[in-house]
């Protein structure tokens, strides 16, 4: 048995057609960080909510500085030290900044809520998470990596003895990272023990101390010394297969314009946006956090009124005023929060799959084709790889990759001309990554124009024949893929007298 302040002994949890997770055990020591990684649907995210009481493990134990514990629910974890912060953000929208912070204790004095006292303590628990909002803000209002900040801000308020992170950096910018870097940092020097989940073996070769991998629910592998292996050896292991050249970008022959933006001014979007795409062509979209590249997208698939400027697809000018007057145009958009804007949680892969193509295909327009859809949600299931026990399981049970390939599944089922891609690898694994890189070349070659907006400038620069970059509302530049690089992008990005530290 792993020896660790934090242990997991045997743990083993199922659901219905699905074991999520396969007697796994494995150790975390103090003062230190232990990097958890796996495939999407490996059981990370389940070993998490069972840590934090949210689910109970089926077999197994939890051993807490050599005491068995039992945690009924998030409340004991709490109780017990424990704070978890998860990729899917557990945040009340219509509540303030501060409220979401101290939510389950809010200060307060013989009963009566201490107003001045929480925004005070919540102003300082912003700026120490490097933010600068007013606590009074509600979370509903902020952009999803502020709402990541808040999170985390929210967690370090418990006296915690194990902080677990799942994907923290999904939704960051580049300064964001750094600031939670220094932050786990300083949590690993004060004797936390800190389990640290990620798809991104840069951050886990940078940060943690030592690594586990899960592959289909089961412990494959533990190295209490991470520089005793490799990235490429993490890999094989996640995959159960060798991964080379994750991004394996594909020239193809680029037709007329399918999309054209035209002098479009919208909210986020501070001076005139204009850019082309053409048919198989792939443009990625570069900047920092706030810099109006998702405002952009929802300002072209509707979802946002623009105040001036036009969208032409193929040629012809097309008036979008909702999301609908853009699926009828041949625009698609997968949103980078699929949580609260790609998914309904509580249907099943079918439903969601059919939801747009649902409007074509039934009869008279009203009487739904039940053949028809469940053809089609298999179609997609195999066609995307989707791992899910039947095509009738709820999507808020499948892990955030295979929620993803859902949300592309619905827009494959309605042939669009023009596919928008708001950060279509956020939190997905290496080799769920390389299966939708794959498929956006098989979009481009069919013809469809394809925009892809990441944070990650690797995959920008792995996937794109172009990229535009925005800063501050505006897009400032726009560069072919044989003359970008990471440091031109960065200095592109970052704010009008803010370029030290443009790496970090």
């Amino acid at each position: 048995m792993s020896g660790g302040f934090l242990r997991f002994e045997s743990i083993s949890k199922s659901f219905p057609g699905v074991k999520a997770l396969d007697t796994v055990s494995f150790g975390v020591e103090s003062g230190s960080v232990h990097a958890l990684v796996g495939e999407n649907g490996a059981g990370k995210s389940t070993l998490l909510k069972i840590l934090s009481g949210a689910y109970r493990q089926d077999s197994g134990s939890i051993v807490v500085a050599g005491e068995h514990v039992s945690f009924a629910s998030p409340i004991d974890a709490i109780r017990s030290g424990v704070s978890v912060i998860y990729q899917e953000l557990h945040l009340v929208p219509e509540m303030s900044i501060a409220e979401n912070i101290y939510l389950g204790h809010l200060p307060n004095r013989f009963g009566f809520l201490e107003s001045t006292v929480m925004l005070d303590l919540a102003a300082t628990q912003l700026a120490e998470v490097g933010v600068q909002v007013d606590p009074r803000e509600k979370v509903g209002r902020l952009p999803l990596a502020l709402r990541q900040m808040v999170e985390i801000a929210k967690a370090l308020t418990h006296d915690a003895r194990i902080f677990a992170f799942d994907e923290p950096t999904s939704s960051l910018s580049a300064r964001e990272v750094s600031r939670l870097f220094e932050i786990i940092e300083r949590l690993k020097e004060s004797g936390k023990a800190v389990l640290y989940v990620s798809h991104r073996m840069d951050e886990v070769f940078s940060l943690c101390n030592a690594i586990t991998v899960l592959r289909d629910g089961k412990h494959v592998f533990t190295e209490n010394d991470l520089s005793q292996t490799s990235r490429s050896e993490v890999v094989n292991l996640m995959v159960g297969r060798e991964i080379e050249d994750i991004y394996g970008y594909k020239s193809r022959l680029i037709g007329e314009p399918v999309l054209e933006v035209k002098d479009v001014v919208a909210e986020g979007i501070r001076k005139p946006a204009s850019l082309t795409v053409r048919a198989g062509e792939i443009v990625g979209i570069f900047g920092l956090v706030g810099a109006g590249r998702t405002e952009l997208l929802k300002a072209i698939f509707g979802a946002n009124r623009f105040a001036s400027g036009s969208i032409w697809i193929d040629g012809v000018k097309r008036r979008i005023e909702s999301t609908r007057d853009a699926i009828k145009a041949g625009i698609a958009l997968c949103p980078e929060d699929r949580k609260d804007e790609g998914i309904f949680a509580i249907r099943s892969v079918k439903e969601n799959n059919n939801l747009s193509a649902r409007r074509r295909n039934a009869h008279m327009g009203v009487f739904i084709k039940e053949r028809w859809e469940h053809w089609n949600a298999l179609k997609q299931v195999e066609r995307l790889r989707v791992r899910t026990p039947t095509i009738q399981q709820h999507v808020g049970n499948l892990s955030g990759g295979n929620q993803q390939k859902v949300v592309l599944g619905r827009w494959l089922s309605e042939n669009p001309r023009v596919i928008l891609l708001d950060e279509p690898t956020r939190g997905i694994d290496i080799g769920a990554k390389k299966e939708i890189y794959d498929l956006i070349y098989e979009l481009a070659e069919s013809g469809v124009g394809v925009v892809v907006v990441s944070s990650e400038l690797p995959e920008v620069l792995g996937v794109c024949d172009r990229i535009l970059v925005m800063r501050e509302g505006e897009i400032v530049r726009e560069i072919d893929r044989t003359e970008a690089n990471q440091g031109l992008l960065l200095e592109l990005a970052l704010p009008t007298g803010d370029k030290s530290g443009a790496a970090a």
